[in-house]
């Protein structure tokens, strides 16, 4: 992954651990520690995705180049390229964020259990419970749809 790729998904996970602030009600000592929430939960999700969509799309036979770019906003979006150079879709990375760990603008409720387990526990079970997160029906629906989405043959 490219600095600038890399720098973006930081950005989303930075805008991320500024919503688990004020959705969790840390207080100002946990505030370091939800910044590496959400920086971590942002750059894992988005690079799980991008091998994952690659192996899909060999497997059936229309290969696709999955990385990170810039959307017009300057904002972190996924975007699949045939091997030709030939742009195939792009879908904003905080759509899926958003999707993954959040139900009506509020955190989804296993993943919210999680994350405050992590607020207040050892840096050992925060880390079980980022990956616990990752790992959670609501986040794995979410990346299912979104793949879908992005690996969705181009309209014509």
């Amino acid at each position: 992954m490219s600095g600038e790729a890399r720098a973006l998904l930081i950005e989303e996970g930075d805008q991320l651990s500024r919503r688990l602030a004020q959705q969790l009600h840390a207080p100002l000592e946990r505030q370091e520690r939800l910044q590496f929430y959400g920086r971590s939960l942002a750059l894992n999700l988005i690079q799980a995705l991008l091998p994952t969509a690659e192996q899909i799309t060999w497997r059936m036979e229309r290969p696709l180049s999955a990385h990170v770019v810039s959307d017009l906003r300057g904002r972190a979006a996924l975007q699949t390229v045939t091997f030709d150079g030939e742009l195939h879709s792009t879908l904003p990375a905080d759509d899926l964020i958003e999707a993954a760990l959040f139900v009506n603008g509020r955190l989804h409720p296993a993943v919210r259990e999680l994350l405050l387990g992590a607020l207040h526990g050892s840096e050992h079970a925060a880390t079980r419970a980022l990956v616990a997160c990752l790992k959670s029906r609501p986040v794995l629906d979410a990346a299912q749809r979104y793949l879908q989405g992005l690996l969705r043959a181009p309209r014509q």
